[in-house]
Protein backbone atom coordinates (compact mmCIF):
# COMPACT_ATOMS: atom_id res chain seq x y z
CA UNK A 1 0.00 0.00 0.00
CA UNK A 2 1.36 3.47 -0.89
CA UNK A 3 1.61 6.53 1.26
CA UNK A 4 -1.54 8.51 1.98
CA UNK A 5 -1.20 11.93 0.35
CA UNK A 6 -3.07 14.95 1.72
CA UNK A 7 -3.13 17.80 -0.79
CA UNK A 8 -3.54 20.95 1.30
CA UNK A 9 -2.05 23.31 -1.28
CA UNK A 10 -3.93 26.59 -1.33
CA UNK A 11 -5.47 26.02 2.10
CA UNK A 12 -4.74 28.31 5.03
CA UNK A 13 -3.91 27.07 8.51
CA UNK A 14 -5.30 25.39 10.47
CA UNK A 15 -6.76 23.34 7.59
CA UNK A 16 -3.51 21.52 6.64
CA UNK A 17 -3.08 20.38 10.26
CA UNK A 18 -6.74 19.36 10.54
CA UNK A 19 -6.50 17.32 7.32
CA UNK A 20 -3.31 15.67 8.62
CA UNK A 21 -5.01 14.88 11.92
CA UNK A 22 -7.94 13.27 10.10
CA UNK A 23 -5.61 11.15 7.94
CA UNK A 24 -3.60 10.07 10.99
CA UNK A 25 -6.80 8.98 12.74
CA UNK A 26 -7.36 6.46 9.93
CA UNK A 27 -3.71 5.34 9.78
CA UNK A 28 -2.03 2.55 11.70
CA UNK A 29 1.14 3.09 13.73
CA UNK A 30 4.17 3.34 11.47
CA UNK A 31 2.19 4.36 8.38
CA UNK A 32 3.30 7.39 6.39
CA UNK A 33 1.17 10.41 5.57
CA UNK A 34 2.45 12.98 3.08
CA UNK A 35 1.04 16.50 3.30
CA UNK A 36 1.58 19.05 0.54
CA UNK A 37 0.98 22.62 1.70
CA UNK A 38 1.67 26.15 0.45
CA UNK A 39 0.73 28.16 3.53
CA UNK A 40 4.02 29.25 5.20
CA UNK A 41 2.42 28.86 8.64
CA UNK A 42 1.92 25.13 7.95
CA UNK A 43 5.68 24.68 8.40
CA UNK A 44 5.31 25.82 12.03
CA UNK A 45 1.90 24.29 12.77
CA UNK A 46 2.58 20.82 11.36
CA UNK A 47 6.00 20.63 13.04
CA UNK A 48 4.48 21.63 16.38
CA UNK A 49 1.59 19.17 16.02
CA UNK A 50 3.94 16.29 15.17
CA UNK A 51 6.24 17.16 18.06
CA UNK A 52 3.34 17.27 20.52
CA UNK A 53 1.87 13.97 19.29
CA UNK A 54 5.19 12.14 18.91
CA UNK A 55 5.05 11.61 15.14
CA UNK A 56 8.27 11.58 13.09
CA UNK A 57 8.48 14.40 10.54
CA UNK A 58 10.66 15.13 7.51
CA UNK A 59 10.11 18.44 5.72
CA UNK A 60 11.24 19.19 2.16
CA UNK A 61 10.62 22.17 -0.12
CA UNK A 62 9.07 21.32 -3.48
CA UNK A 63 8.78 24.49 -5.52
CA UNK A 64 6.09 26.65 -3.95
CA UNK A 65 4.85 23.81 -1.78
CA UNK A 66 6.34 22.10 1.25
CA UNK A 67 6.22 18.31 1.48
CA UNK A 68 5.69 17.05 5.02
CA UNK A 69 6.34 13.33 5.43
CA UNK A 70 4.80 12.19 8.70
CA UNK A 71 5.23 8.72 10.20
CA UNK A 72 2.52 7.91 12.72
CA UNK A 73 3.85 7.23 16.18
CA UNK A 74 3.31 3.75 17.60
CA UNK A 75 2.07 5.35 20.83
CA UNK A 76 -0.34 7.83 19.21
CA UNK A 77 -4.03 7.19 19.68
Amino acid sequence: MGDTVVDARGLKCPLPVLKLEKALARAKAGETIVVLATDPIARIDIALYCHQEGHALVTRDEGRAVRFTVIKSPIAG
